[in-house]
């Protein structure tokens, strides 16, 4: 690795780990340039998944303090475990064509349902009035399915964490982003153990995006806590759509 490399990569992980605090989808920045240092896909997206974990740690702490009780999220990390595990097992043992072309879609739902997230409330009924059992059926539903997604390709799972999380949760966008950054943080430790173990990691690679994220990422989690939540929604919705548009064309391209 040269030193335009290893710019390259450490500007690229400030960027991805304060976007990964915002809104999620930092991995469309770092990813890239994995594969413009010359990684092959694989390895790169392995080695991404790695890298960016220290920034999720990093989001969590700042934002801490909007994080609710201990006792309230003790059920959702074992989900978010398993979920990740699956995921990462999937992405080691079968071709990744099939998942490409599934998951444009996936993005630009979620960003659907947080954009149209008020009609859709009315729809299926406000969260104060679903009963404990199926909040905590749905929503563990929500973070099963993103920890298989983030287990797999991770990019933009945190667009797809605060909208699924939003439409269940009666809390403020701040609160369900601080959760998603915490689930985020879980997905990131399980893929860095199965990937260090099991996956063609490039450590030089990561020892150069790791620390940048983790700057980042405390850096973006900090911004969230600024911003009015229409704001902050306006910015989640239009990087989800940039994302899952992006993610189309290089599936379909």
């Amino acid at each position: 690795m040269d030193l335009s490399h290893a710019v390259l990569l450490l500007a690229a992980g400030l960027a991805a780990g304060t976007v990964n605090a915002v809104a999620g989808g930092g991995s469309l920045i770092t990813f890239p340039a994995m594969i413009a240092i010359g990684l092959p896909p694989v390895p790169a997206n392995v080695s991404n998944s790695v890298a960016v974990f220290p920034g999720y740690v990093a989001s969590v702490a700042g934002s801490r303090m909007d994080l609710p009780p201990a006792r309230t999220l003790a059920t959702l990390p074992p989900t978010a475990v398993l979920g990740t595990i699956a995921g990462s097992l999937v992405l080691l043992a079968t071709p990744a064509r099939a998942f490409e072309v599934v998951v444009p879609f996936l993005v630009l739902g979620a960003t659907a349902v947080l954009a149209f997230q008020d009609p859709l409330r009315r729809l299926v009924g406000h969260p104060r009035d679903l009963t404990p059992r199926r909040r905590t059926v749905t929503v563990q539903s929500i973070v099963a399915l993103g920890s298989v997604y983030g287990g797999y390709f991770g990019a933009a799972l945190g667009v797809m964490l605060v909208a699924g999380l939003a439409l269940v949760l009666d809390a403020t966008l701040a609160r369900v982003s601080a959760i998603k950054n915490l689930l985020s943080a879980v997905v990131g430790l399980t893929t860095l153990v199965v990937f260090a173990l099991f996956g063609p990691v490039n450590w030089a690679a990561v020892a150069v995006v790791a620390p940048a994220t983790l700057v980042g990422g405390y850096v973006g989690a900090r911004l969230v806590r600024r911003l009015p939540p229409v704001v902050l929604k306006t910015v989640i919705v239009l990087f989800g759509s940039v994302i899952g548009l992006f993610l189309l064309w290089r599936a379909l391209g």
